[in-house]
């Protein structure tokens, strides 16, 4: 999510110091465009035959490079999924005033990532016959709200799971008292206050605009069907059933401990961050050991009955798409880019002090997860480690 380098409006403030519930890396000529931002050489190692894991000496070189020589990070953990097992490796440390180590355990705002897991969260509510992928979201508000429509046309759960519903990034109504927190005080009434104003300026359906709003509501309408919160519905549907206990929204006195500090571009420490609201877009706080479960289940690699059960509903996010170019599509929360070796199964995000990257590529079964507790991109270190799992050693680089 970028905006103005001036703050003009108490809005144009928020999109600037939000710079990431971070929007998704754009698409650029049909490829993934984050392939194109590497400008240093890939980490491959002549040892390593595709689906190896790359060696541990090398990524944590790489993250070396950018948190010692770059200044551009405080600490990083890195975890690698691949049929040959799972691997961690990680640099630096809890906060600038907190020496202690990161590591595969520490908890990390994940962002954007969170709306993969609304997205599942869809899938399975379908599944199970609560909700259905194409119901109107309207039916499951309040009757005193008005959904936005337009041409006849109303916006779907999958038009808010695929960024296609005509709603803007942020509702014009988001006033944080304090920026460095922005949804902390956004009420459900300001929601519903927003959506009974807004008048589509897209067509439903047709054209893509990457949404937080639409992903907070998307959580929102999901809950209130559920009779639960989100955080729990999340818990009772995914985390717990993966043995996920280091996901969550709520931290218990345990989990806190063991929670990173957040830190701005400049690596000043900023708070974290609170969605009550808009949950569903990036509230969510999870580990790297607990985002390699989640790899491993949509890779086939867990084969507990909850387990395959979750990896059909992942399937069920990744079914439905829309294009966006000729390389890349949009599915239930999830981005995919096709590419030489095949298809790349990605999301990124962010917070005010957090940046994160989570990917897999389904026909070699890699994946990779990064986290950071800096609002610095760390796509690039992401796309190096999984093209080096999943290209032969000196192959060719696709793209």
């Amino acid at each position: 999510m970028t905006g103005p380098a001036k703050k003009k409006t108490a809005l144009q403030g928020v999109m600037t110091a939000t710079a990431a519930i971070l929007t998704i890396a754009a698409f650029s000529s049909g490829l993934l465009y984050l392939d194109r931002l590497i400008e240093r050489p890939l980490v491959t190692s002549t040892a390593n035959a595709a689906g190896s894991i790359p060696a541990g000496a090398k990524v944590r070189a790489l993250l070396a490079e950018r948190i010692d020589e770059h200044k551009q990070g405080v600490g990083i953990v890195v975890g690698i999924v691949s049929p040959k097992g799972r691997s961690v490796v990680s640099h630096g440390r809890f906060g600038i005033a907190d020496p202690r180590p990161v590591d595969g355990d520490t908890l990390f705002e994940i962002g954007s990532i969170t709306k993969v897991f609304t997205a599942m969260l869809l899938a399975d509510m379908a599944e199970r016959g609560e909700v259905a992928l194409n119901d109107p979201v309207a039916r499951y508000l309040p009757e005193d709200v008005t959904m936005p429509g337009r041409d006849g046309k109303t916006i779907s759960f999958t038009d808010l799971a695929t960024h296609m519903s005509g709603l803007p990034r942020l509702p014009d109504n988001l006033a944080p008292a304090d920026e460095a927190n922005p949804y902390a005080d956004y009420t459900t009434q300001q929601l519903y206050a927003f959506l009974s104003g807004y008048i589509l300026p897209r067509r439903i359906g047709v054209e893509y605009e990457y949404s937080n709003l639409g992903f907070g509501l998307l959580g929102h309408a999901l809950a209130r069907r559920a009779g639960v919160d989100y955080a729990t519905l999340v818990r009772q549907r995914i985390t717990d059933p993966l043995g996920m206990s280091s996901t969550a929204i709520t931290l218990t006195h345990d989990l806190a401990k063991r929670m990173a500090r957040g830190h701005d571009s400049a690596l000043a420490g900023v708070p974290n961050w609170d969605l009550p609201t808009l949950a569903g877009a990036g509230a969510l706080r999870s580990s790297v050991n607990d985002l390699l479960v989640f790899l491993e289940m949509a890779l086939g690699q867990r084969q507990t009955p909850r387990a395959v059960r979750l990896s059909k509903t992942l399937a069920t996010t990744l079914a439905t798409r829309r294009q966006i170019t000729d390389g890349g599509a949009t599915a239930l929360g999830w981005v995919v880019t096709t590419n030489a070796t095949g298809e790349v199964i990605w999301h990124n995000g962010g917070t005010g002090g957090f940046s994160s990257f989570i990917a897999f590529h389904p026909r070699t079964k890699v994946g990779v997860v990064i986290l950071s507790n800096t609002n610095v991109g760390i796509e690039d270190i992401g796309v190096q480690v999984l093209r080096s799992l999943v290209l032969p050693a000196n192959g060719p680089i696709p793209g």
